[in-house]
């Protein structure tokens, strides 16, 4: 079977059905059992995965995944420990899909590891082996990890003016700004046939990297008083909160904002809710933002407020990543150019709590309105 049926049917694969998806594997798994009726070598055929096979969309702003695929054949040696592995979580998420069942992807590891017989082989090693799997898997039938009824442990949060719909769970209806000071733990799976976005008052979402932060703005009133969605992401978003964040931006029409702290993996956290990633290039349509904005933390933020004192030293892990961005095409442009030219040459880093030298509330109540009011962001 063509790795994802060639991207050129464009299907919408948040709509389909598990019928639909069960089908399609159904039918790759058909076309291995003639090939072995046929005395063929079987072949498990996905798209290649990689730096490599990864383009930008300049037009759409987008990281996209390339035409490259890869094939997996169960009499090369070499192979055929992995085309063992994705055969077993082709069926047993095929059998999810039927018997409308839903796991983690930590569980379906736990469920398909064993021991073959009486050898001393395990099918799966670690779960790394198996997450793979999963990924080719998704590729290969041309959908997403959550439509194949697989998930990851949520993480991310929401705190804001938004009323959802839980369609899965008893239908139940609730307003993220009403549960407390924690807001709503973003779930893995976000499609509208399970979460609906029934009201939104805000004027615009506000995704935040560090859970310190996110917890500081609501403690300060910022959603209300700026009327404002925050999304904390506590790191680097994962997809749960990407789409959701996605969602927000394209069904609410709601402009998207992201603060973080002033280095390269708070930069890249950013270009990762704007473009996508090279891990999940594939997905870039219903996981990016290529309209949002950046408003901090920028290094000349430490002159503007006087920071000075409360810099950190980059570490070579963060030169490195600088490095790598200046030659994104993504980052191509004056603003960041700047940016990370500086970050070489100062060699120094300033964390979002660092405004907390002004005072506690100084970043809800100065920093933050003043830059959004006048548009101060980065492209």
């Amino acid at each position: 079977m063509a790795a994802a049926e060639k991207k050129s049917r464009k299907r919408d694969k948040t709509t389909e059905t598990p019928k639909e998806i069960a089908k399609r594997i159904e039918q790759s798994a058909g076309s291995i059992v003639k090939e072995i009726e046929t005395k063929k070598d079987p072949t498990f055929v996905t798209q290649q995965r990689g730096k490599s096979n990864v383009e930008f969309d300049e037009k759409k702003g987008l990281l996209r995944l390339g035409d490259k695929e890869t094939e997996r054949n169960f009499l090369n040696i070499g192979h055929a420990r992995k085309f063992m592995q994705t055969m077993l979580v082709s069926s047993k998420t095929r059998d999810y899909l039927k018997e409308n069942k839903t796991a983690s992807i930590r569980e379906i590891y736990y469920e398909l590891k064993h021991t073959l017989g009486t050898s001393k082989e395990n099918t799966f090693e670690d779960q790394g082996e198996s997450d793979g799997c999963i990924v080719d898997l998704e590729h290969s039938v041309d959908t997403i990890r959550e439509k194949l009824n697989l998930h990851a442990n949520p993480k991310g949060t929401l705190y804001g003016d938004v009323t959802l719909r839980d369609k899965v769970h008893n239908n139940d209806i609730f307003n993220a700004l009403k549960l407390g000071r924690g807001g709503w733990s973003i779930m893995s799976r976000i499609e509208p046939d399970e979460i609906e976005i029934k009201k939104v008052n805000a004027k615009y979402v506000l995704v935040i990297e560090t859970a310190a932060m996110y917890e500081r703005l609501i403690e300060e009133g910022f959603a209300k008083k700026q009327k404002a969605i925050l999304v904390g992401t506590g790191g680097q978003a994962a997809r749960g909160t990407r789409r959701l964040v996605h969602r927000l931006h394209t069904e609410a029409k709601l402009p998207v904002i992201v603060f973080t702290d002033g280095d390269p993996y708070g930069w890249y956290i950013y270009s990762v809710i704007k473009q996508g990633s090279m891990a999940l290039a594939a997905h870039s349509d219903y996981l990016a933002c290529p309209e949002a904005k950046y408003v901090g933390m920028t290094l000349d933020d430490v002159k503007e407020y006087g920071l000075e004192n409360v810099t950190e030293r980059m570490k070579d892990g963060d030169i490195k990543r600088a490095k790598e961005m200046m030659a994104y095409p993504w980052f191509q442009n004056k603003e960041w150019q700047e940016q990370l030219k500086k970050a070489l040459t100062q060699k120094i880093r300033i964390e979002q709590q660092a405004l907390a030298n002004k005072s506690l509330e100084f970043v809800a109540t100065e920093y933050l309105p003043k830059k959004i009011k006048k548009k101060q962001f980065l492209p």
